[in-house]
C-alpha cells in the first residue's frame, strides 16, 4: 500500500501505544462491515431530516473507539460535521462544577468537517456560511463596493437564521451569529473572536457576555444540549448535511460515586435519546460508546435508570451471534481469525513501507501468530484486537531491528506445537481456519 509516511507513522505509533489513530483508519479497517452499514443507514436518515441515537457496546480494546473514529471519517465524507469527546471525571453529561459544559467545549474543540478534519472547524464553518450568503447577493448583480451590499447580506443572514428563533435559546444564538458578521464586516477582529468564544461555551458569566455581545445568556451545564441542536440547525443552513456527535467512555458516568449525580446524568441521556427517537431533533446523530458493564450494571450502569433500561434492554430473541443490528444498542462481536489475519497483513505492509524494507513475514507466520495469541490461557474470552495489534507491531519492530533472525525464531515457533484436539477430544477451533 502506498501510504504517506506521516500517516503511516501516526498509525503505527498510535496502535503501538494502544490508542485509536485520528487519521488513516481506512488503511487498516477490517471487519465491522455490518456495524458500519447499519450506522450509515442511520446517517442517511439524518441526512433526510431525521435523527438517530445509538450505543456501541464492547469490552475494553474490542474496537469501540476504532468504530467511532471510522464513522467520524465516513460522516465527514458524506457532508456532515462531526464532533467527538471522551467522558472523564471532568467531563460528564451533567455536573455541579461545569462538567457538562466541559463536554460541550470538547465537542466544539473537536468539531470537524471534510475541509478541516482535525478539529477546530467552527471559524471555518462561520466563514463558509457568510461567504455563501455574500455569493448569493453577488449573484443578483450587486457589487461588493455598493454601499447597500452589507445591508443585503444582513437581510440574507436574518432570513437564514430566522428559523432558529423558534428553537429554545434560538434568539440569542441568532444574535451572536449576527454579531459575528457585524464585527467581521467592520474589521472588528476582537468582536468576531468574542462571538466564536460564546459559541464555544467559553464565557463564564452572563454580565461579560452582555457587555461584549449584548446577549443575556451563556452556554452552561443545564442548556448545552439545546445549543448542540442549534449548532446542528446552523450547520444545515451553512450547507452541511447535519451533525454527528460521538461520546465515548460512558464508564465514567458509572464511576460517579454520588448516586444522585449519576441519576442526573442518566436523565440527561434519556432526554437526548427521547429527542432523537421521537423526532424532536433534526439532522442530528448521537453515538455513545461504553463497555457491557457500564450499560448493563443494574446498580450503577445505564440500566440502573429504569426509564433507560426499559427502552434499551434486548428482547428474548436476541442472543449472542444473532444480535438485532437495528436496536438502539449495537454489541460488538469479536473479530474472526480470518479478519485478524488480514489485519496483520495490512499492518505488516504499512510497517515495511514506513521503514523501507521488503516484508518477510509470510501468511503462515501470520496465521501462526494469531493461533499463538489465542492459545494463551484465557485468550478465547479475554483477548482483544488492541492487545493483538500491540503484540504484532512489537514483533514487527523486533524483526526490523534484527533482520538476521527469522520470524519463526522470534515467535518461538519451534517450541510451540498445536494439537488438533485436546485430551478430551475437543476441537481447538482452528481446524477450519483457512484463507
Amino acid at each position: 500500500m502506498q501510504i504517506p509516511k506521516r500517516i503511516a507513522q501516526g498509525l503505527i505509533n498510535a496502535l503501538k501505544g494502544g490508542v485509536v489513530p485520528r487519521v488513516g483508519l481506512g488503511y487498516i479497517a477490517v471487519g465491522r462491515d455490518r456495524e458500519i452499514e447499519t450506522l450509515l443507514r442511520d446517517v442517511g436518515i439524518a441526512e433526510d431530516g431525521g435523527a438517530f441515537f445509538r450505543f456501541i457496546v464492547g469490552k475494553y480494546g474490542s474496537g469501540k473507539s476504532f468504530l467511532l473514529q471510522t464513522m467520524r471519517a465516513h460522516v465527514m465524507d458524506r457532508g456532515f460535521a462531526a464532533a467527538d469527546a471522551d467522558l472523564s471525571p471532568e467531563r460528564r453529561l451533567m455536573g455541579t462544577k461545569g462538567q457538562g459544559l466541559a463536554t460541550y467545549r470538547e465537542l466544539m474543540k473537536s468539531l470537524s468537517v471534510k475541509a478541516k478534519p482535525d478539529g477546530g472547524a467552527l471559524s471555518l464553518i462561520l466563514e463558509k456560511w457568510i461567504d455563501k450568503l455574500r455569493g448569493e447577493v453577488l449573484s443578483t448583480g450587486m457589487e461588493r463596493d455598493n454601499p447597500f451590499f452589507n445591508v443585503e447580506v444582513k437581510k440574507k443572514i436574518f432570513a437564514e437564521i430566522n428559523g432558529l428563533n423558534d428553537m429554545v435559546h434560538g434568539f440569542d444564538f441568532a444574535k451572536v451569529i449576527d454579531a459575528y458578521y457585524y464585527s467581521l464586516s467592520n474589521g472588528d477582529d476582537a468582536g468576531a473572536v468574542n462571538a466564536v468564544r460564546w459559541l464555544r461555551g467559553e464565557y463564564s458569566s452572563k454580565s461579560e457576555a452582555r457587555a461584549d455581545l449584548g446577549v443575556g445568556v451563556i452556554i452552561s451545564d443545564d442548556n448545552w444540549y439545546d445549543y448542540i441542536k442549534l449548532m446542528c440547525a446552523f450547520l444545515v443552513s451553512a450547507g452541511y448535511k447535519g451533525l454527528v456527535v460521538m461520546i465515548d467512555e460512558l464508564v465514567n458516568i458509572m464511576k460517579i460515586p454520588n448516586s444522585v449525580t449519576r441519576q442526573y446524568n442518566y436523565e440527561k441521556m434519556l432526554m437526548m435519546y427521547n429527542d432523537c427517537m421521537q423526532g424532536k431533533a433534526s439532522h442530528l446523530g448521537i453515538i455513545m460508546g461504553g463497555t457491557p458493564q457500564c450499560i448493563e450494571d443494574t446498580r450503577r450502569g445505564v440500566f440502573s435508570y429504569d426509564a433507560l433500561r426499559s427502552r434499551l434492554e434486548s428482547g428474548r430473541f436476541a442472543v449472542e451471534g444473532s444480535h438485532d443490528m437495528l436496536a438502539p444498542i449495537i454489541r460488538l462481536d469479536p473479530l474472526t481469525y480470518e479478519e485478524l489475519t488480514v489485519l496483520t497483513e495490512k499492518l505488516a505492509d504499512i510497517h515495511a513501507g514506513l521503514y523501507g524494507y521488503e516484508p518477510k513475514i509470510t501468511l503462515e507466520d501470520r496465521i501462526f501468530f494469531v493461533k499463538a495469541e489465542f492459545q494463551r490461557i484465557g485468550a478465547q474470552t479475554n483477548i482483544t484486537p488492541r492487545e493483538m495489534i500491540r503484540d504484532f507491531i512489537e514483533l514487527l519492530n523486533i524483526s526490523y531491528q534484527h533482520p538476521e533472525k527469522p520470524i519463526a525464531e522470534l515467535m518461538g515457533e519451534d517450541e510451540f506445537k498445536f494439537s488438533e484436539s485436546d485430551d478430551n477430544g475437543d476441537s481447538d477451533g482452528f481446524e477450519d481456519f483457512d484463507l
